[in-house]
């Protein structure tokens, strides 16, 4: 009996010996559907490994803010994060292929584009010892404004709440004057006067109160943008087979699980904006198309701009 109280006790001192906690930095606070995705993404890999895995979310920027958690993961200040992935636009074009204007505007055509975009995604990746494990999308973009903006010469002059150079560009093209501005920082620039207008989801919108400060929202659809998770290829390596198994599993759960919130949410999203009083409407054809003009435009600059990676991705999913 002995033996076996002692077999049992070695055997748990063993598995809490061999049990690992990982750091986890998001961006957005944790009413985000994002936020809340990979919540349950932890759950799965800490209930899958029977706590051998323990990953600990640090959400809203709280750990590291979002400009850094990329840099973070790559030098395994933490082993796992999650960023918005047309951030790194300015590493390469490939990376911001979900953020110009009018070339993916639904769920469809988004998942289309994610399927030629992860294997190039991913090599670019590797070679900064990055490995991704999921990405999941906003729902389509929306325009946020105090007043209807009947035509692309209204949003002349306003301040615009930019994420990512992309929107930088997009807003000088309309004649607005961008400014970059965090997700969990835009009631405070509207409050100030920072901005005046933006472009986002309506999970966005809500999750920041936006009937605090606009008056108007349209779905104008402009593109379909993506948040990635992505781990320390060293540190994933160090993981035991069958944990990296399954955080394999749970990550690709993640990845339809948070496709399936995201348009849950672009329903949901809208509704809640026209319950808390601010105007939805439907973009006139002549704003319309003024903004699909300029979405013309950016698609000529980035193809002027673009690496042979970004267009192999372009390549594959116009055909």
């Amino acid at each position: 009996m002995k033996y076996a109280i002692f077999g049992a006790a070695t055997l748990a001192f063993a598995t809490a010996a061999s049990a690992q906690s990982w750091d986890m930095p998001t961006p957005y606070g944790d009413s985000t559907f994002h936020t809340q995705n990979i919540s349950q993404f932890a759950d799965d890999v800490r209930a899958a490994t029977d706590g051998g895995l323990n990953i600990t979310l640090h959400s809203a920027g709280s750990l590291f803010p979002h400009a850094e958690i990329k840099g973070a993961v790559r030098n395994r200040s933490v082993p796992i994060g999650e960023f918005f992935l047309s951030r790194l636009s300015n590493e390469d074009l490939a990376f911001g292929v979900d953020s110009q204007p009018f070339v993916a505007t639904s769920y469809e055509q988004a998942q289309t584009l994610w399927d030629a975009q992860k294997p190039v995604i991913t090599e670019l990746l590797a070679e900064q010892g990055l490995m991704p494990l999921f990405s999941v999308p906003w729902p389509a973009q929306g325009l946020y404004t105090n007043g209807e903006i009947a035509t692309v010469e209204d949003l002349n002059g306003l301040r615009f709440r930019a994420y990512n150079a992309a929107l930088e560009e997009f807003a000088t093209l309309a004649g607005a004057a961008p400014v970059q501005i965090e997700a969990s920082d835009i009631p405070q620039a509207f409050a100030t006067g920072q901005v005046a207008a933006m472009i986002t989801s309506p999970s966005t919108g809500v999750n920041s109160t936006a009937w605090d400060f606009v008056t108007h929202y349209s779905p104008i659809n402009a593109w379909v943008p993506k948040n990635i998770v992505v781990v320390n290829q060293r540190m994933f390596d160090g993981l035991d087979a069958d944990v990296q198994t399954a955080v394999l599993e749970a990550a690709a759960a993640a990845e339809t699980r948070g496709w399936e919130m995201s348009a849950a949410e672009a329903e949901t999203m809208t509704a809640a904006l026209a319950e808390n009083g601010i105007t939805v409407y439907e973009p006139s054809a002549e704003l319309v198309s003024g903004l699909q003009e300029i979405g013309a435009t950016m698609l000529g600059t980035w193809n002027a701009n673009a690496s042979d990676s970004a267009k192999a991705v372009m390549d594959a999913y116009n055909n």
